[in-house]
């Protein structure tokens, strides 16, 4: 172990089980609650013949926990299955009530739920009035009165800690819990059936693929049962034997499979097809047999993600010309196209650090989506503003909303009311990235370290990818490239005389300032590069203060 690795570690506290997972040491799924009703209800289904409906979500999560679940049933050996997702625009989050009359049309008396149905007590009690049951497995945060359901497997339930005798002895199992994603939660269920021998022992390890790339594409925590999870989802992904994640593996062309092709080439695509067309696009590029479908569905998460980059690019054109005001909330409108606005409002909290609302009209109704970051909570928020919005909800850090179009400068004036407030104070410290170690002899930044740091893989939060300070280093050289000099290279030389190329692909325009000849301290991820069959380290800028 190399000194910079040995140090990281150290710093970060990660124990040996966190650098080395054994999949074994995940928790049992019968931790979660509802588990035990939920696997008996499955096996009841399974010995009368019945027909179960999936009903997930059009998000990258929803997309791989309806697969996962769908894989699980089939391996227990349930074959009547049908598969719903709703759509953004008609549905919009959560279960839409047409799955009341699909499944009066299909006959189904069971209705599973991946990543959605915590909170939709109403259609729950429509399918009930049918004779239709509902086993809910979700991983949002829940309302008081959960749904009258067979089983809610949701690791936030507020009573999850008094289904489990033991509870004080599981504690931190229990907490790890709480991290998962909705495939994840979806996974356990196989996890479940596996241990119930409804599953071949080990099977239901090759659904790993799709619980990583959920995970990382709903930002979810890595910590512990996370950690398991995405270790081997990783090995599973380089090896999977799903048509669909070839192809587009192939479309894309990365050089490694890690969190950084998932989360920025991968998810972004999966996502297009919720946010321009539908989501059955991508759950069918999951759920490919044949290599040649599989193609035909890449090439067209391919085209969607083309068109949602288009718009999103036209989007944020528009609003860099116009400007913003000067609220500390964000509330900007603007014809945009929907499936985009959670994209623009995020862009927008990163360039101006401030929560923001990106809304956009539709038959005299402002509908759209939040981000904020630090201790301003978007759910808190509307709640204070439920006298002025039709409709909204969600996180701390992303919402959804619908406002009448003459209540938007009420809306507008009473967020930022409830944001002073609060009385919050230094707010952009949120954004201030901070370096895990400090590093003025350059050398050690190296291939082997880099080797090391794969080993952490794959980053997420509370395991983000591991940033350098290269501390009052001399600026041998300094190049801008690109059209109208987007990107800034520079060479940099250590106390130990030894040199480290630099990058910043759309860099900010202070850090183009920096002197050659002069010093800085500069925040970096390190990277492997290869050019010409050459691999060399290569640190990518992440800040930049001249000295």
């Amino acid at each position: 172990m190399s000194s910079l690795f040995d140090e990281l570690v150290r710093k970060r506290g990660f124990s040996e089980a966190y650098l080395k997972p054994k999949y074994e040491d995940l928790a049992s799924p019968f931790l979660l609650p509802d588990m035990k009703k939920t696997i008996e209800r499955i096996k009841k289904a399974k010995e009368t013949g019945e027909k179960i409906i999936i009903y997930g979500d059009y998000d990258a999560d929803g997309v791989t926990a309806s697969t996962v679940m769908n894989e699980a049933l089939k391996l227990a050996g349930i074959t009547d299955i049908e598969m719903m997702l709703p759509d953004r625009f008609l549905d919009g989050y959560g279960m839409s009530k047409k799955v009341v009359q699909r499944a009066k049309e299909q006959g189904a008396k069971l209705v599973i739920t991946v990543d959605c149905g915590s909170g939709n007590k109403e259609v729950v009690d429509e399918l009930k009035a049918i004779g239709v049951e509902t086993i809910v497995t979700d991983h949002h945060e829940c309302p008081e009165e959960l749904p009258k359901a067979v089983a809610v497997v949701n690791p936030k339930r507020k009573d999850a800690y008094k289904q489990v005798e033991d509870f004080e002895d599981k504690a931190e199992e229990l907490v790890w819990l709480r991290d998962l994603a909705g495939v994840g939660v979806a996974f356990m269920v196989a996890k479940a059936l596996t241990e119930e021998g409804m599953i071949p022992d080990g099977q239901e390890k090759w659904l790993l693929d799709l619980v990583l790339i959920g995970t990382i594409c709903d930002s979810m925590a890595m910590t512990m049962e996370n950690r398991i999870l995405c270790f081997f989802g990783v090995k599973v992904l380089r090896k999977t034997r799903r048509a669909g994640l070839k192809e587009l593996i192939r479309e894309l062309g990365p050089k490694k499979l890690n969190s950084e092709t998932i989360g920025f080439q991968i998810g972004p695509r999966i996502n297009a097809a919720g946010r321009m067309a539908n989501a059955e696009v991508a759950l069918k590029l999951m759920m490919a047999k044949k290599k040649t479908e599989a193609a035909r569905y890449a090439r067209e998460l391919e085209e969607l993600n083309a068109e949602r980059r288009k718009q999103q690019i036209m989007a944020m054109n528009e609003l860099e010309e116009n400007g913003v005001p000067s609220d500390k909330v964000l509330v900007l409108t603007g014809d945009w196209h929907e499936g985009v606005l959670g994209i623009i409002a995020g862009r927008i909290v990163e360039e101006y650090k401030r929560p923001a609302f990106v809304l956009s009209e539709k038959d005299g109704i402002l509908k759209g989506s939040g981000r904020s970051f630090g201790e301003f909570n978007l759910a808190k928020a509307l709640k204070a503003c439920s006298e002025v919005i039709v409709g909204g909800g969600g996180h701390a850090g992303a919402a959804g909303v619908k406002i009448k179009k003459e209540e938007l400068e009420k809306f507008r004036e009473k967020v930022n009311e409830y944001y002073e407030s609060l009385g919050l104070l230094e707010q952009e410290r949120f954004f201030e990235r901070e370096e895990d170690l400090e590093v003025e002899e350059l050398s050690g930044l190296n291939s082997e370290l880099l080797k090391e740091l794969e080993g952490l893989e794959p980053f997420g939060p509370g395991n983000e990818e591991p940033v350098f300070k290269l501390k009052d280093v001399f600026v041998l050289e300094k190049g801008l490239m690109g059209e109208e000099g987007r990107h800034l290279k520079l060479i940099v030389r250590g106390s130990d005389e030894k040199t480290l190329k630099l990058v910043a692909f759309g860099a900010d325009e202070e850090w183009k300032k920096v002197e050659q000849g002069g010093r800085a301290d500069i925040l970096v991820n390190i990277e492997e590069n290869e050019w010409n069959g050459l691999i060399n380290v290569e640190g990518r800028i992440l800040d930049l203060r001249e000295e």
